[in-house]
């Protein structure tokens, strides 16, 4: 693939082929979104080369900016001056680590010769700075040409940590048979492993300020970010195809990529990874980093008191093992999988060697969760200030913000956490602090408030404890808070202790090492009367012994502990009042109630990325309707209206390769209009049925056909087949359902696409398969139904989310008291549920074009998608060729002009109609005959205009 330079607006792109012309438009609009600091909301339908673009613009951008930064900080060594007076800004390419703030408040009437050095001061500073960064850069780029071309240091490096590796393991086999030998000298001690299940010293931030910080990398110097982009996605799958395209892309080779991910994702130690929860593992590293830590500090301080049992260390985390990896991922573009497997040869963590490789990065690849939640954010190691985000697959960006920042704690996680943390604080309460016992105690109140609250009690079993008072109701966190009688508690104090004191993995660890249930003790007789309760709440739990469960035995994937959920609840709390609410649900039995928190502004977690950040671009393949982006996010960010830019591409297709059609009758002249009075009728379900046999006659492979619910398919899957339409159905297309469970979906999509390759072959009555599936469901997100595989896309009625939800009915009343209504405008609640279900419709619908030589129809089936302001939302690409039809005849003609498989039908498409009251014409007509199906399912005639049709005589 030989790569081309395309010059756009003096602009030059390298791009690995000739691009297509919006895609030029896409570069030149990108660049000048990044150069001029601003939001942009770019849309380009799937099959235009958006990631290409994006990839080729972006770089572009950073390549220019950096070239301007490197002649910008020559010119200024080379002066030893910079312009800073008259407060005037440095020039922009100058990276924010180097930048000192020049209009800096100065008291009134200072002299002038003090201005004058202070100034001089900065300038000083300025330039030693820049030579300082000078010199790391010409170490890093040294160092990285060096491990690029000479192999030798990688293995040199192997083999010197093989020697260490094996050094340590005997030093520790020597430590073990000392401690063996003099621990029959010893007295009593803790059951083996037990030490680690008992809290550490608190100390709050007023008595150690901010030193109690674990996460975070202590070795050597920080080093200093340079300027680079941010790319994050939905899934690791969608970031692995972009990292691909990269390297296939003409900066493969020059771009120091650092692709990021979970400890789940990353973690290439066996012992932690069997753990499964994603909060375990993280626990658990966490704990083997400290126990690190506090080893380095007690080898200093070599106290003279007898010597506790040594905690595990990682073995992967090591500084110089560490190092390595970091220079060989800026070596070459990796992605998750090539970055795990050469942590696993280097014999260091992927995870810690990716994040202390973010500094050096040009381009870092990231998934949603890790940039747009504080405190991963914090804890990856990643700062935003003056960098470019760039979000990709943003359609649901809004609600991923939202889910994110909800937390959910049902009746018997919360018995569950009270009961274990009870039974922790009667064992271990001798030998805890008083800081620690202070903060138990909170947390066991704060449970049995949530209990109460809810009607329940902590000292009945959850599952058989009924409440009074069943349904839902919504609170402000501030109501719910004096409701629960624990507004004099400080939740932030709470929150931080759960966080360093990691109680949730000490708990965990509690319980699974006394599975649960403890026997009764001479110096605990307390602890019996918890274990019928504790067992119950367990139901599938055996009796157990006391004995510690055994290294090697078997055992169940472990859950994470109930009380990590309920901190993410906590956390949730320290909302601002006004930005969430909390969601009361009373059930049958306490087991099923819970509380639920719900965010209701998360414009309040994006401000800090748009704020700190030099540009942000929300990229994706169907952004409409593009309002909810603008009202709901950026502007309730604080984001000026100016500072946003809007641009979207049309497709690459051909006009004829693609016709939208609104249907707004059936074949029997019924009026479709599925609104949930309506769509259970049997009348509607027979005419969806009928349309479907048309379509399904001239359709060559694939239709997909997709329902507002599970339980409106299944409705209608039982009446077709009921009436026979199914059977009807099933001549022409084998039918397949979308399954509920998502390890099944690809065994359907594989056997349906198996179906219509086979029917293509073969041929035969069968042309392919009819594949019914749920807007939202498995198969309208992600899955391309490209070429045979979806010829026709079917939209059953429109998708409006259930408004009687009291989540949905909240957030309508909230964007009701908060946004303005513009003229002529439905209210924002109300626009809220339009757009909900317009881009579910997008979302859905935009399954079937995937590349420039790709054809479909798109099959709206209701009359509201006629209306101007839905048709609206449609991407413009649809939008500008939709045909709204009346009657189902014409629209049933329209089908023959998509692509070369509908222009030119076999007769074996195009069935004989019953045509015995036209035996009166023996004469070639200019219209074309189909056959179409009258609700008692005898065959009629629609007579179209088109190209001439030899009538039978």
């Amino acid at each position: 693939m030989a790569n081309k330079t395309q010059e756009v607006g003096g602009i030059h792109f390298p791009f690995p082929f000739t691009p297509y012309s919006i895609q030029k438009d896409f570069m030149a609009e990108l660049y000048q979104v990044l150069e001029a600091g601003k939001i942009g909301i770019f849309e380009s339908p799937t099959g235009t080369g958006k990631s290409l673009s994006l990839i080729c613009g972006a770089l572009s951008w950073l390549r220019d900016f950096e070239q301007k930064k490197h002649q910008e900080e020559a010119r200024l060594l080379e002066t030893g001056t910079v312009p800073l007076s008259d407060g005037q800004e440095q020039s922009p390419s100058l990276s924010s680590s180097c930048k000192e703030t020049p209009d800096t408040l100065r008291p009134v009437g200072e002299p002038d010769w003090v201005t004058q050095f202070v100034q001089k001061k900065e300038e000083r500073d300025l330039v030693d700075r820049l030579k300082e960064e000078q010199v790391r850069r010409k170490k890093r780029e040294e160092r990285l040409q060096q491990i690029r071309h000479n192999a030798q240091l990688k293995y040199a490096a192997k083999r010197m940590r093989q020697e260490e590796e094996e050094m340590e393991r005997v030093l520790r086999l020597s430590r073990e048979a000392l401690a063996a030998g003099a621990a029959a000298e010893l007295p009593e001690q803790p059951a083996c492993g037990e030490e680690d299940l008992v809290l550490a010293e608190y100390e709050s931030d007023e008595e150690k300020g901010a030193a109690g910080r674990v996460d975070q990398d202590e070795d050597g110097p920080e080093e200093e970010h340079v300027t680079k982009i941010y790319y994050c996605s939905r899934t690791h799958s969608q970031l692995a195809q972009f990292v691909h395209e990269v390297q296939r892309s003409p900066f493969g080779k020059d771009t120091r990529l650092v692709s990021l991910g979970s400890r789940q994702n990353l973690c290439i130690n066996e012992d932690v990874k069997t753990l499964g929860s994603a909060q375990l593992i993280n626990d658990r590293c966490m704990e083997m980093q400290r126990s690190k830590h506090e080893k380095s500090r007690a080898e200093e301080e070599k106290p003279k008191r007898r010597k506790q049992e040594r905690r595990a260390t990682c073995p992967f985390y090591g500084y110089e093992q560490l190092q390595l990896l970091r220079d060989q991922v800026l070596v070459g573009v990796k992605d998750i999988e090539q970055l795990v497997a050469l942590g696993k040869e280097a014999r260091a963590c992927p995870y810690y060697g990716s994040r202390s490789a973010i500094p050096a990065a040009q381009l870092v690849v990231l998934p949603y969760q890790m940039l747009l939640h504080a405190a991963t954010r914090q804890a990856a190691g990643i700062r935003l200030q003056g960098q470019v985000v760039l979000i990709d697959e943003a359609h649901n960006l809004i609600d991923t913000l939202t889910g994110i920042h909800s937390a959910e704690v049902s009746g018997s996680q919360l018995c569950q956490a009270h009961s274990q943390l009870l039974q922790y604080m009667e064992r271990y309460g001798k030998r805890l602090k008083a800081k620690n016992l202070m903060y138990i105690k909170q947390i066991l109140y704060l449970l049995e408030k949530f209990v109460t609250v809810l009607g329940g009690n902590t000292k009945q079993n959850p599952n058989t404890q009924s409440l009074s008072q069943t349904g839902t109701e919504l609170k402000t966190i501030n109501d719910f808070l004096f409701e629960s009688q624990i507004d004099n508690i400080n939740l932030f104090k709470v929150q931080r202790y759960c966080e360093r004191s990691m109680v949730s993995r000490k708990l965990f660890g509690f319980t699974e090492r006394y599975g649960t249930v403890l026997a009764p003790s001479r110096e605990q007789p307390k602890l019996a009367g918890f274990q019928h309760f504790l067992q119950s709440l367990q139901p599938t739990v055996t009796q157990t012994s006391v004995t510690p469960v055994e290294e090697g035995e078997a055992r169940v994937p472990r859950l994470a502990s109930p009380l990590m959920h309920i901190e993410s609840f906590l956390a949730a709390l320290t909302t601002a009042n006004q930005d969430g609410r909390v969601i009361l649900s009373r059930q049958g039995s306490l087991s099923q109630s819970s509380l639920k928190f719900l965010l209701l502004n998360p414009a309040v977690h994006f401000a800090q990325v748009v704020k700190e950040c030099r540009a942000v671009v929300i990229a994706g393949g169907t952004m409409q309707p593009v309002s909810d982006f603008r009202e709901q996010l950026l502007a309730c960010a604080g984001v000026e209206a100016e500072r946003v830019v809007e641009f979207s591409c049309g497709h690459v297709i051909p006009p004829d390769n693609i016709l939208p059609l609104v249907i707004c009758s059936g074949p029997s002249s019924q009026q479709l209009e599925f609104t949930y009075q309506k769509r259970e009728l049997p009348q509607m379900m027979d005419e969806t049925g009928r349309i479907l046999c048309n379509l399904c006659t001239v359709v060559p492979g694939g239709v997909v056909c997709f329902f507002p619910s599970y339980e409106y398919q299944r409705q209608v899957y039982a009446h077709w087949d009921k009436s026979g339409l199914l059977a009807r159905l099933a001549v022409k297309k084998k039918i397949f359902q979308e399954p509920k469970r998502a390890n099944q979906v690809e065994q359907v999509l594989m056997e349906y696409s198996r179906c219509i390759k086979c029917c293509g072959q073969a041929g035969g009555t069968v042309t392919g398969a009819l594949l019914l599936s749920v807007v939202g469901g498995k198969m309208s997100e992600g899955i391309n139904f490209s070429d045979n595989l979806g010829r026709c896309v079917v939209m059953v009625g429109m998708p409006y989310p259930n408004i009687k939800s009291p989540e949905l009915q909240e957030k309508m009343a909230y964007l009701d008291q908060t946004l303005p209504r513009g003229p002529g405008q439905p209210p924002p609640g109300k626009a809220l549920v339009e757009n909900l279900c317009m881009k579910a419709v997008n979302q859905s619908i935009g399954r079937a074009i995937r590349h420039q030589k790709d054809f479909a129809s798109i099959v709206l089936l209701d009359q509201r998608y006629a209306r101007p302001p839905i048709l609206g939302k449609l991407p413009a690409w649809i939008r500008d060729r939709v045909e709204v039809k009346a009657t189902f005849g014409p629209a049933f003609a329209a089908m023959r002009k998509v692509g070369p498989a509908f222009s030119s039908p076999t007769p074996r498409e195009l069935p004989t109609p019953e045509v015995s009251c036209l035996t009166a014409f023996p004469c070639r007509l200019s219209f074309i005959v189909r056959s179409l199906s009258l609700p008692d399912g005898r065959p009629t005639i629609a007579w179209v205009p088109g190209s001439s049709f030899p009538l039978p005589t």
